[in-house]
C-alpha cells in the first residue's frame, strides 16, 4: 500500500473517530455551519473576481482608446522607434507610448521608458497577439500595460498608472473579506440555533427516555410543539409515534399488573382449600374411610381446577400463535368435532349444528388445536348458562360462527365486561369457572385475524359472534 493511501485512510479513520466522539447536535452544526459558510465563501470570492475584472476592463478600454490614438498620430511608415509620450507617471497623466520594432537591431539609442521583453517583439513580429500586463513604474507605483501591433514589424506600448484600480482591489478584497468572516460566523451561530431547535423533540425524547429507564415508569410522555395536526415535522412525528409506543407500553405493563393481581386473588382460594385438604390427609389415621374418600376428592378436584386455571393463564399471556404452527383449517369439520364432543360432556343440554352449503369448503389459516379451543370455550359458556335441557344453537356460514343459547342472558351493564379476565357476573358467581373462558377466546379470535362479539339473543338468551375477514 502507497504512501498516499495509507495517508488517506488515516484521515478518514480520524474523520470517523471525531464524528463517532461527537454528539449528533455538535455534527448537525458543524454541517450546518460548514455549508453555509462553504456558499458565503464562494460568493465573496466569486463578487472579488467579478469586481476586479470590472475594475481593470475600465483600465483596459482606456489603455485601448491610447493606443489608438497614438496610431492616428505616429504612422508606421515614419519608423520613429521609441517613447513617444512619457507621462503616464503621474497620476491622471495622459498615457505614455512608445513604439517597439521586432528586431532588437533597430532599437533607438535612447532607453525605452516601459519594459520590453520577448513577448513585446513576438507581438511586434506577429507571432502573439495582443496582451494586457502589470508592471511597475520607475517611481514605484503601479502600473497597466497594453502591447499591440503597430503596422508592420512593429508593436506599439501603451501604460497608465493603476493606482485607482489597485486601490479598488485592495478595498473589494478587505471588505468581501469582512463581509464572508460575519458570513461564516453568522452560518455558525445559525448552525448551532438550527441544531438546538431541531433536535429539541429528540433531546426530550432522550431525557423521557431516560426518565423511564430510572423510574420504570411508562406515564411519561414527549411535550410536543403545538401546531395544525398534519404539518408535523419528521422529528415531531417521531416524538408523536414514541409517545403512542409510551402509551402501549403503559397499557401493556398495567395489563400484565392486572392480570398477576387477578391470578393471585384467584389462586387464593383453591391454594388455600388444597392446603386444607392435604393437611386434612396427613392426618389420615384420625378420618375414616368416608372422610378421606371425601377429602381425596376434594383434593383431585381442586388440582384440576388450579392445573386449569394455570394453563388458562398460560394461554392468556401468549399474545399471538407461533407462525410455524399455521396451516389451511378446515372449519366445518373442525366445529362438528368440537360440537360433538361437548355433546359428551354436557348430556343435559341439546347442542344443534347448521352448516350453510357456502361453509363446507371454507378453511381459514390458523391452528388447529386453538380453533378448536376458541369454539369449546363458547359452547361450554352457553352450556352452562342453559337450563337443564336447554338449547344451544351452533351455525355456520363462509363469514361467520354463530352460538346462541336461550338463557338468562347478558345484563346490560355486564355486557362491556364479559370478555374481560376474571370478570364474573352476579348470576354467575355460584356457577363453576374462573372467568378466563371467554378472554381466551378473544384473544384467540384475535390471533387468527377475526373479531368476537357478544350480544343478546331476540327473545332472550346469549348470542356470540365470531366473523371471519
Amino acid at each position: 500500500m502507497s504512501a498516499a493511501r495509507r495517508a488517506r485512510r488515516a484521515r478518514r479513520a480520524l474523520g470517523a473517530r471525531w464524528r463517532r466522539r461527537r454528539p449528533l447536535r455538535t455534527r448537525l452544526a458543524v454541517a450546518a455551519s460548514a455549508a453555509v459558510a462553504l456558499v458565503a465563501i464562494c460568493v465573496c470570492t466569486a463578487s472579488f473576481f467579478v469586481l476586479r475584472y470590472k475594475l481593470y476592463q475600465q483600465l483596459d478600454q482606456n489603455l485601448a482608446q491610447s493606443a489608438t490614438l497614438a496610431a492616428q498620430q505616429h504612422r508606421a511608415e515614419d519608423r520613429d522607434y521609441g517613447v513617444l509620450a512619457g507621462e503616464c507617471r503621474y497620476l491622471g497623466a495622459p498615457a505614455c507610448s512608445q513604439i517597439v520594432p521586432a528586431s532588437s537591431a533597430d532599437d533607438p539609442g535612447k532607453p525605452y521608458l516601459l519594459p520590453v521583453n520577448r513577448s513585446t517583439r513576438q507581438v511586434a513580429a506577429g507571432e502573439l497577439p495582443a496582451y494586457y500586463s502589470n508592471f511597475t513604474l520607475p517611481g514605484g507605483k503601479p502600473g497597466r500595460m497594453l502591447t499591440t501591433t503597430y503596422g508592420k514589424g512593429t508593436a506599439v506600448q501603451v501604460a497608465l498608472r493603476a493606482d485607482i484600480a489597485e486601490r479598488g482591489v485592495r478595498q473589494t478584497a478587505a471588505i468581501l473579506s469582512v463581509v464572508g468572516g460575519a458570513g461564516v460566523l453568522l452560518s455558525a451561530l445559525g448552525g448551532y440555533w438550527v441544531s438546538r431547535t431541531g433536535l429539541a423533540p429528540v433531546a426530550r425524547l432522550t431525557a423521557t427516555a431516560e426518565r423511564i429507564a430510572a423510574t420504570r415508569d411508562a406515564r411519561h410522555r414527549i411535550e410536543l410543539p403545538p401546531g395544525p395536526p398534519g404539518r408535523e415535522d419528521e422529528v415531531t412525528r417521531l416524538a408523536a409515534t414514541f409517545n403512542t409506543m409510551l402509551a402501549e407500553l403503559e397499557e401493556s405493563v398495567a395489563a400484565r399488573r392486572r392480570l398477576v393481581a387477578d391470578a393471585s386473588h384467584e389462586l387464593r382460594t383453591p391454594l388455600t382449600a388444597l392446603r386444607t385438604n392435604a393437611e386434612l390427609l396427613a392426618r389420615a389415621d384420625l378420618l375414616n374411610e368416608a372422610q378421606r374418600d371425601r377429602a381425596s376428592g376434594a383434593l383431585a378436584r381442586q388440582l384440576r381446577e388450579v392445573t386449569g386455571l394455570v394453563n388458562d393463564l398460560i394461554e392468556l399471556a401468549r399474545d399471538e400463535e407461533p407462525r410455524p404452527l399455521l396451516e389451511d383449517v378446515a372449519l366445518a369439520p373442525l366445529v362438528a368435532h368440537v360440537v360433538e364432543a361437548a355433546r359428551e360432556h354436557w348430556p343435559g343440554v341439546v347442542l344443534t349444528l347448521d352448516v350453510a352449503p357456502d361453509a363446507a369448503g371454507r378453511t381459514v389459516p390458523g391452528v388447529p388445536a386453538r380453533l378448536a379451543r376458541l369454539v369449546t370455550n363458547l359452547l361450554d359458556n352457553a352450556a352452562k348458562f342453559s337450563p337443564p335441557g336447554g338449547l344451544v344453537e351452533v351455525s355456520l356460514s363462509a363469514r361467520e360462527l354463530t352460538v346462541r343459547d336461550h338463557g338468562p342472558g347478558i345484563a346490560e351493564e355486564d355486557l362491556p365486561h364479559v370478555f374481560d379476565r376474571f370478570y364474573r357476573a352476579e348470576r354467575a358467581r355460584a356457577l363453576p369457572g374462573s372467568g378466563l373462558g371467554l378472554a381466551m377466546a378473544r384473544q384467540i379470535a384475535r390471533a387468527h385475524g377475526a373479531e368476537l362479539v357478544a350480544e343478546p339473543a331476540p327473545g332472550g338468551g346469549a348470542r356470540f359472534r365470531l366473523t371471519w375477514p
